[in-house]
């Protein structure tokens, strides 16, 4: 079963939304939402081949190459699909799940300051560390919050491997 997501912004919208829900489809809303990003899904697809093809380290020297630019000033939205494209492959690496392109879209509607809505197994922890990763390199640290010490321990051990793998570093605050 595919996530599906709701994609709110400001309180117009988020009336919009909720109007929509009541008395419309949702699937108008979550295929808007997948119009929206499908550009940059398309992009992030178009560098799997080049991405998936480089050794670990070169992985982690493009990592570096784009803190560079994040700290120099490039907007993390010029860098979303290479980032977005590293942790595809990284998690594939390490975790042996190839994040879904509904997932990429979970995370591009995060690093919008939108919500995704997902039901229990769809992939709400892979999709966290998308922006997760993409907001840390400009270097200001990045929080993820979970409900309960068991999930922050669990995710932070689990899905920090991507991070880790790429040359970041993870820690856990309980």
């Amino acid at each position: 079963r595919r996530p599906k997501f709701s994609s709110v912004s400001g309180p117009v919208a988020a009336l919009g939304g909720l109007f929509g829900g009541i008395f419309g489809s949702r699937n108008d809303s979550e295929e808007s939402t997948r119009n929206l990003y499908a550009s940059t899904v398309s992009l992030i697809n178009q560098m799997e081949a080049e991405i998936s093809s480089l050794s670990d380290s070169m992985l982690r020297e493009r990592t570096s190459v784009l803190q560079q630019r994040a700290t120099r000033g490039d907007s993390l939205d010029s860098l979303l699909p290479e980032a977005f494209s590293l942790v595809r492959e990284a998690s594939k690496r390490v975790l042996g799940l190839r994040p879904f392109d509904v997932q990429l879209i979970g995370g591009m509607v995060l690093h919008k300051g939108e919500i995704a809505e997902m039901k229990t197994g769809e992939g709400k922890t892979l999709v966290a560390i998308l922006p997760a990763f993409l907001n840390a390199l400009a270097g200001n640290g990045v929080h993820v919050v979970t409900v309960n010490d068991y999930l922050a321990r669990r995710d932070c051990e689990w899905v920090g491997q991507i991070p880790r793998f790429l040359g970041m570093k993870v820690g856990l605050i309980q």
